[in-house]
């Protein structure tokens, strides 16, 4: 039975999310829990000075500071409608009223003085004669007299008009030195649209995090154009967390697929800072097989390993350091969705803290359905949101969970955080939610930024 027929029907099915023999319970005292460890990565980090954009170039970044208008928008008082220009002197004109034609006025027009007891002629967005102060729209005007360009000399009201219709007043929309933007928000389409209508050519935005991205692996293939060898598989975290580190904010100054050897990565990683990266994520390596070789290797180059596993599934192995020269390194686990866990809430946390934005928040959502769980781990699952018929929304966890399957991430629309506690969670358990990326989240308003 689908969540979906599930929920419409009433019946609750179960969901057993710990089918995975090597996703028993961790053991190890020394790990540390979900919340401890984004603490910590927290406290790593430090706000760079902001830097000053072209407002054009401003899409996607975030604002450090506060922006309050220059102007009034709309900068002067303007005709809503096509219609015509009156003085109503706060008294309501009535119908069958009629007023001479004074003159015409078209957007993008400047100042014209009016006669009071006249109209005018006016186009939609084209400013108010000085004098008039209301518009009746074209539809409710009878012509009564035409010049002899055939331009109407004269008009009657066929409908009541109020004192101050169809009319945009001068910074009715905002005012001069009111907030316009506040700081820490995410400039998206609509941001933009409010800057260039004001007129602000700059902004002061926080400086994006510049991040090395480099995959280990020899069996990893770059090329899609290029034919498997038996053994080889193709490299999809490097496109997946590229994108997701573009959408999260972060400059990708280098990304390279480095076979497992420990020369060939300190080499890698050498370039990597020679590219200017502060923060360097890898992926693969980073358990307790022989072949997994980065934590050696890091400490060889001197970094100080901070963490070495999370209380989490999936995602345990995630390996959090400083490198010698002050450099953030999160290396994630090969999995897809452990890389992917790992990238959503460790190297996100971190780069929400670099761009001066709060410890993101998530939702509050019930389960719609019961989960079977093992205690002693955050279970972060992929889920997808679910309205009832009675319109309760609702958090769903899709099929697909092991931590190779990425195709189930297609069907996800949000992911959902199980407590570490307990073995079960009946329907309606309220569970954390979040959007798929810190930034959906805080432009959603759902997640403060």
């Amino acid at each position: 039975m689908t969540v979906l027929s599930a929920m419409a029907s009433g019946s609750e099915p179960v969901r057993d999310v710990d089918t995975c023999a090597a996703c028993a319970p961790p053991r190890d005292a020394a790990l540390r829990s979900f919340a401890q460890a984004q603490a910590v990565v927290r406290a790593h980090c430090s706000v760079p000075p902001a830097e000053i954009v072209d407002s054009d170039a401003a899409l996607g970044r975030v604002l450090a500071s506060d922006v309050r208008s220059p102007v009034d928008l709309p900068a002067f008082a303007n005709s809503a409608m096509d219609g015509f220009a009156l003085c109503s002197a706060g008294a309501t004109l009535r119908a069958g009223d009629q007023f001479a034609v004074g003159g015409a006025q078209a957007a993008g027009e400047g100042i014209a003085h009016a006669d009071r007891a006249q109209a005018w002629e006016i186009m939609t967005g084209a400013r108010l004669p000085d004098g008039l102060d209301t518009v009746v729209p074209v539809e409710n005007v009878a012509v009564v007299a035409r010049d002899g360009d055939g331009l109407p000399a004269r008009i009657r009201l066929l409908a009541d008009v109020g004192p101050g219709r169809h009319v945009r007043r001068a910074g009715e929309d905002i005012g001069r030195d009111a907030l316009a933007i506040a700081a820490r928000t995410w400039i998206g389409p609509a941001e933009c649209l409010l800057l260039a209508g004001l007129g602000i050519a700059s902004v002061p935005v926080a400086r994006q995090p510049r991040v090395a991205l480099l995959c280990t692996g020899r069996e990893l293939v770059d090329d899609p154009r290029q034919a498997l060898l038996p053994g080889q598989i193709r490299n999809a975290n490097g496109p997946y967390i590229a994108a997701r580190l573009q959408a999260a904010g972060a400059l990708l100054v280098r990304r390279e697929t480095v076979p497992d050897d420990a020369v060939a990565f300190a080499a890698a990683l050498e370039r990597a800072l020679g590219d200017g990266a502060d923060m360097v994520l890898s992926t693969g390596a980073v358990s307790m097989g022989r072949h997994d070789f980065v934590p050696d290797a890091l400490r060889a180059l001197g970094a100080r390993i901070v963490f070495h596993k999370v209380a989490m599934r999936p995602g345990k192995p995630l390996l959090f350091a400083c490198l010698a020269g002050g450099q953030l390194y999160f290396g994630l686990p090969g999995n897809p969705v452990s890389s992917a866990v790992g990238l959503r809430f460790f190297v996100e946390t971190a780069l929400r803290a670099q761009l001066g934005l709060p410890a993101e928040t998530g939702w509050r959502l019930p389960l719609a359905h019961a989960v079977r769980k093992k205690p002693g781990a955050r279970l972060v699952q992929k889920a997808a949101l679910r309205l009832s018929r009675d319109g309760c929304l609702a958090v769903a966890l899709v099929d697909g969970q092991e931590s190779f399957k990425t195709h189930a991430l297609l069907a996800a629309t949000a992911w959902a955080l199980l407590p570490e506690d307990g073995d079960g969670l009946p329907a309606g358990t309220p569970v954390e939610v979040f959007a798929p990326g810190h930034e959906a989240g805080a432009l959603l308003g759902g997640q403060q930024a």
